[in-house]
């Protein structure tokens, strides 16, 4: 019998209340099981969920999936999972499958942290993080994502050489996470020691990043990879 997994005590995420459409409703009740993954299945029987041998990227804060949905349109040989929280995000997500007709989408509307622990080790090929919330205030760094837990996971979960993309407006947290890279000899900065990586072309032009622009804050971008 399988484990469950450990239960978290400090979360990266609030579900906040937020208006939903009727048709991202209707892609909740009607649609979501055909694109849904969960835990349980991931952990007993990976090979059924993802029964293909093709490369799978994890897109964790996929928010409404408009860069999930742009990836697996571009990339129809590769396997993408978003990860998101949000009722409307994951029903916009699935209702645009849908209407794309996508069958290399999968979608988990869980804590990211529970899914990574329910991945096979060596599963993935990239992972995407964007934008994450950046819990501002001192007293809530704790629950920032990209941390000790999440990298704890990344490390056995991206196979040797998977790449992790992080981009945030937020310059204390990219900081955090730059500096808790360099000082982690498991992985290894594609941009060079310290440096921030380019923008990539594979990620397209969220409103998150949008308003970034618009407000005059700089993006940073950060690129790394599995080294050991």
């Amino acid at each position: 019998m399988s484990q469950a997994a450990p239960r978290r005590s400090v979360r990266s995420f609030v579900i906040r209340a937020g208006r939903m459409t009727e048709a991202q409703q209707r892609a909740l009740d009607d649609l979501l099981p055909r694109y849904r993954v969960d835990s349980a299945a991931l952990r007993e029987d990976f090979p059924a969920v993802f029964p293909r041998q093709a490369p799978l990227y994890l897109e964790i804060g996929s928010g409404n999936g408009d860069n999930a949905l742009a990836l697996a349109a571009r990339l129809p040989d590769i396997d993408i999972l978003a990860s998101e929280v949000h009722p409307p995000g994951v029903g916009h997500t699935v209702h645009e499958s849908a209407r794309l007709a996508l069958a290399n989408l999968r979608i988990f509307d869980g804590d990211a942290l529970e899914l990574l622990a329910a991945l096979p080790p060596a599963s993935l090929d990239a992972v995407f993080i964007f934008f994450p919330d950046p819990w501002p205030k001192k007293r809530h760094h704790k629950r920032r994502l990209v941390q000790g837990e999440l990298l704890n996971l990344l490390a056995t979960r991206l196979k040797r050489h998977g790449r992790a993309r992080f981009a945030s407006d937020d310059a204390d947290y990219a900081l955090q996470v730059r500096d808790a890279l360099s000082a982690d000899r498991r992985w290894f900065n594609v941009a060079g020691a310290g440096a921030w990586a380019p923008r990539p072309n594979e990620r397209i032009l969220t409103r998150f990043e949008q308003r970034a622009i618009r407000d005059g804050r700089p993006v940073f971008e950060l690129c790394w990879m599995r080294a050991t």
